[in-house]
């Protein structure tokens, strides 16, 4: 009884009640980095708290009075420090109960390749969260892509560490730069969910150093005022406790200034403190919900007793608590005058979440000219798909951020067409029909099922199905978070972090089988549920509703989905329930079929060369339906481009065929393709992807020509003459990379991405660009020496729009360093 749409392990119950917790921006507050305060005003102020006092800074507490917050630090008012709140990022201000700005999934950011974006992206959040009444976004994620059923992929960036660092250093700025504290997560190789809690990662120096650790030496160069650790553990240590890390590399390495906090529950020990944390993210779940969550399960009691007894020395907490407070005066929140908050700017935000919308879009097919529709095309229309209708706007788990309001794709291409060209059919039947009376026994009606303040079990029995087939049941929750078990198997998690309807597919056979259903609130609300199925006879039916609208139609537009979520790898790269054989069938009824992805990373398309084009939107955030309106009718032209590659199937990818580089035997996970991360990996071993790295297809062309390469600074200058060839404006992502060293004896891939640059030309138009190659990008990881070395001697330069389309080739001598 599989089930397709969110996956847990025995870590569910606890991730559930976490999750239940849980013109650009003008005026807003001036720049952090101008408030910038010596440590030596901060030491007198530690000097003269009580020990209470410096403990309630190093873990937090959940509190559910004044303004959400997943993460609280009382402060010292005494003293002039304030308390302090913190959200959950990294795709808008999550709050538990109430609205946000909605802004697309990061890897749409990513896709868009334009680091100024990104930076507005970092100043819409930051904005908002002020004006939420947050003083700290646990955002943005920048952990490596490397593996395409991860469920949080649609959290980070990319698979290469170029984007993954360039992208998170603007956003960082753009956050901070409001005022907003950011942190950068989850430090270092949380690469999948399925065992993240326990799973040890096996990694070599070389692959540690270039591939995962870039972004984050990026947000601590672009001064991130805070780094989370993670669940997992590195190379036998668990990272929230990992001295290497935490002390080596990012503080003596790298100079972070800033303070470490470990994710929810990743603390091991109260001694972490001594080892480079600062802070622990820990819940006791049996303090009370209702007005606040106590912390500190290691650095709490724990810790106080053991700096009374000397174990631990008062130094190191002095050290963690002055760490934290010396960022809270760098942002001006210590003293008689924090700055004030600004008014949300909802308009924009919306604006700057339709602009990343459309420029981080990937037009991934457009056969024959299908899109932008025009002419007869545009004016009969089919629309298809239960998010064409109930938009996707964001990911699950602690990233769902529920938007200020979200228009509905349906209503803007009616808007757009004109409401007489377009139909609509559901085609994938989501939320279906309440359960018959006397499916379940017991009976059940639903409706409230706890009080506030409690959590524990909500029904045990049994569900009789009459028939086998493919099912899907929905759970609909309020007032806090919900698990949903069928015959124990996997369970479906529901609530408020997991959208308003949460729909898990399922196969079942004929007869009664095992239903338990348990439950916490959140708050002062109680938990209403609501469960409901659609029965393989009413999936077909609606199969059968969207291919009649399809073959009356011109065009038919199909809106497919997916549904990453924390805490769960996705099963499975197809497209969730039956909705690959409904593209099938609509598009068999009607070539001229357009595809619109609402998903968070790689998907398989066996039905890909029936369809006549396909737009990856992502999670595309509040001005979705706008942005994907717009694009469409070709208001607006698609330019980003993919920052992972987009496997054939499972068995196409760097992690296949081998459990012990995904998901682990027994807890134990080796990297064992090192450095052939991504797209590395399919050069290496000459595998055909679905699409490459760096894919994505435009409204118009573009010609590259003339290349050269200068030294410039400690790198060099790569200059090539790019045209517009094509009839629309439109922008292009120039990518530049870097051949392999002939003196390098360590594994080197074949080329590695190292520079970019985004640009806007006219019909007709022709530029000189010139992108420029840092002199780190010439640079591999001596695990020989435990530090960086220049691969010297003659080295291809290519370029071109993706990793396999680079028409361009020069090359540069590389002296030794």
């Amino acid at each position: 009884m599989p089930v397709q749409v969110t996956r847990r392990r025995s870590t569910g119950t606890r991730l559930l009640a976490l999750l239940a917790v849980g013109t650009l921006l003008n005026g807003g507050v001036a720049a952090a980095d101008q408030r910038v305060r010596s440590d030596q005003q901060v030491n007198p102020l530690v000097g003269k708290m009580t020990l209470d006092e410096k403990l309630s800074f190093v873990h937090w507490t959940v509190t559910f009075s004044g303004p959400f917050s997943v993460g609280y630090l009382p402060g010292v008012p005494r003293l002039g420090i304030p308390e302090i709140r913190a959200a959950d990022g990294p795709a808008g201000i999550r709050l538990n109960q109430g609205t946000a700005a909605a802004l697309p999934a990061p890897v749409a950011l990513a896709s868009s390749f334009d680091d100024d974006l990104a930076k507005s992206y970092g100043a819409a959040m930051g904005r908002d969260g002020r004006a939420l009444g947050q003083d700290l976004v646990m955002g943005p994620m920048m952990n490596t892509i490397r593996v395409p059923q991860a469920g949080r992929n649609y959290e980070t960036f990319s698979e290469d560490p170029l984007v993954s660092s360039r992208t998170a250093a603007a956003e960082i700025q753009g956050i901070q730069g409001q005022g907003l504290m950011a942190t950068a997560k989850h430090f270092a190789e949380n690469n999948q969910e399925d065992n993240r809690e326990t799973v040890d990662v096996k990694v070599d120096e070389q692959a540690l150093h270039e591939i995962e650790l870039p972004a984050f030496q990026s947000a601590a160069k672009a001064g991130v005022s805070s780094i989370m650790c993670a669940y997992n553990k590195v190379n036998g240590t668990p990272s929230c406790g990992n001295a290497a890390l935490l002390n080596d590399v990012l503080r003596t390495q790298w100079d972070f200034k800033g303070w470490v906090m470990s994710d929810w529950m990743a603390t091991h020990s109260t001694d972490s403190i001594t080892k480079g944390l600062d802070q622990e993210l820990g819940i006791d779940w049996s303090g009370s919900v209702n007005g606040s969550v106590p912390g500190g399960k290691y650095f709490g009691e724990p810790l106080k007793k053991a700096v009374q007894e000397g174990r631990i020395p008062m130094a190191a907490l002095d050290t963690a608590v002055s760490r934290i407070v010396t960022q809270l005066q760098r942002f001006g929140l210590v003293g008689a005058n924090p700055p004030a908050r600004p008014a949300r700017d909802t308009a924009g935000a919306a604006k700057v979440a339709q602009q990343v919308a459309e420029d981080g879009a990937v037009l991934l097919r457009n056969k024959g000219g299908a899109l932008p529709l025009t002419g007869d095309a545009a004016k009969s229309i089919a629309v298809i798909g239960p998010t064409a209708k109930d938009p996707k706007v964001s990911g699950l788990g602690s990233a769902h951020v529920e938007p200020d309001v979200a228009a509905a794709p349906l209503d803007t291409i009616r808007a757009r067409a004109g409401a007489g060209a377009v139909t609509y059919a559901t085609g994938e039947e989501l939320a279906g029909s309440a359960l018959p009376k006397d499916a379940l026994s017991p009976a059940f009606a639903g409706g409230t099922v706890l009080q506030p303040g409690t959590v524990g079990p909500i029904y045990n029995g049994t569900l009789t199905v009459p028939e086998d087939g493919d099912y899907r049941l929905a759970v609909r929750v309020t007032g806090g978070a919900a698990t949903v078990q069928l015959d124990g198997g996997t369970p479906i998690q529901a609530g408020e972090a997991f959208g308003k309807l949460t729909s898990a597919p399922v196969r079942l056979t004929a007869g009664a089988h095992k239903l338990a259903i348990s439950g916490q609130t959140t708050g002062t609300k109680p938990l209403t549920l609501d469960l409901s199925w659609v029965t393989p006879q009413a999936a077909e039916a609606a199969i059968d509703q969207a291919v009649t609208a399809a073959k009356g139609a011109r065009t038919a537009v199909v809106f497919a989905f997916d549904d990453g979520a924390e805490g769960a790898d996705r099963t499975s790269l197809a497209l969730p329930g039956r909705q690959a054989e409904l593209i099938s069938r609509v598009s068999k009824a009607n070539p001229n079929t357009v595809v619109v992805l609402n998903t968070g990373s790689a998907v398989k398309m066996p039905w890909l060369d029936s369809t006549a084009a396909v737009l990856d939107m992502w999670y595309p955030g509040e001005s979705g339906a706008q942005a994907t309106t717009a694009l469409l009718f070709g208001d607006a032209n698609p330019s980003g481009r993919l920052t992972q590659t987009f496997p054939v199937d499972e068995n196409s990818t760097p992690v296949a065929g081998d459990p012990k580089r995904y998901p682990g035997v027994d807890n134990e996970e080796t990297y064992s393709e090192g450095i052939y991360v991504g797209y590395r990996w399919y050069d290496k071993n000459k595998v055909q992807p679905l699409f490459p790295f760096g894919h994505g297809l435009s409204y118009t062309s573009f010609e590259y020509s003339a290349p050269s390469a200068v030294p410039a600074g400690d790198g060099y200058d790569v200059s090539f003459t790019l045209r517009n060839s094509g009839q629309r404006a439109g922008k292009e992502v120039a990518q530049v990379y870097l051949g392999a060293s002939p003196e390098v004896k360590a594994p080197q891939a074949d080329k590695a991405l190292a520079g970019y640059a985004k640009v806007e030309l006219a019909p007709g138009q022709s530029r000189r660009v010139t992108v420029h190659v840092a002199g780190q990008q010439l640079k591999y990881w001596n695990s020989a020496t435990h530090g960086w070395s220049t691969g010297a001697g003659t080295r291809s330069v290519y370029v071109g729009s993706s990793s396999t389309s680079l028409p361009l080739e020069t090359k540069v001598v590389v002296p030794s360093s």
